[in-house]
């Protein structure tokens, strides 16, 4: 099902957006568990408010609250329909940043649109996902994509995709229509690339000890074009939500 017309949907505007792992067909839908505990406890919705509750796919259903208690919050579905993805996709390969900036980085691009992300081990990465604390890193990062999609009211939470070698990068980004690498030291602006309205467009964050010439030629040699993205130098954790939102005024919100 796709979005109702405006005139037709419920009068929804600063709704707030829960995520449940499945969205039945049903006229009735229970927001339980830790969901249900922070709208209950923290948000306090009464019974009459109006909400969205997602599935994180792009299902949406709006309706009001019926009860808000011990059990959770029921929601009266008034409608239901399904949230296309946005044109073009957009992916961040975002390399390993210190401490908890990997969660900023993330929370800034789910914000502004990314819809996948790629954690990557580049060489000069402060921060290093051993083994044993891989699967802890991605539970944070996935977390954090999945707080600032409600946050933002997304129907989608990005992809966080598996910890890449640069190796494994540079074969990702050989499926990509469009991939941009940031570099201080690049002549071409961002503003100066031709950026496609379809399609997949991946932009590549280095880490706070820049990339290695090796990285570069690995990374053109995929097919991307390093740009520069302005005078300044951002931080790893900032960069690629900039760029991010630098690609989405040109294409998504233009």
């Amino acid at each position: 099902m796709s979005i109702p017309a405006q005139d037709d949907r419920p009068a929804l505007d600063g709704a707030p957006l829960f995520l449940v792992d499945e969205l039945p067909e049903a006229p009735e839908v229970l927001v339980g568990g830790a969901e249900g505990r922070h709208a209950v406890d923290v948000l306090r919705l009464a019974p009459g408010e109006p909400v969205r509750v997602g599935d994180g796919r792009g299902t949406v259903a709006e309706g009001a609250v019926l009860d808000a208690g011990s059990g959770g919050l029921r929601v009266q579905v008034a409608a239901r329909y399904d949230v296309p993805p946005a044109e073009p996709e957009l992916w961040l390969v975002q390399a390993l940043p210190k401490g908890d900036r990997g969660q900023l980085a993330v929370e800034l691009a789910t914000e502004l649109g990314v819809d996948r992300i790629v954690p990557w081990a580049a060489s000069r990465c402060v921060t290093r996902w051993r083994e044993d604390r891989v699967e802890k890193g991605l539970a944070k990062w996935r977390a954090a994509a999945r707080a600032a999609s409600k946050q933002s009211r997304r129907p989608r939470v990005p992809e966080i995709a598996e910890l890449m070698t640069t190796r494994q990068v540079c074969g990702e980004l050989g499926d990509v229509d469009l991939a941009l690498v940031l570099h201080e030291q690049a002549r071409r602006p961002l503003t100066g690339v031709e950026v496609p309205s379809s399609g997949t467009v991946a932009v590549v964050v280095g880490p706070e000890g820049g990339l290695t010439d090796g990285e570069v030629v690995a990374l053109r040699a995929a097919g991307a074009e390093v740009v520069r993205l302005g005078p300044e130098v951002l931080r790893t954790s900032t960069a690629g939500a900039a760029a991010l939102a630098a690609l989405s005024v040109r294409t998504r919100w233009a």
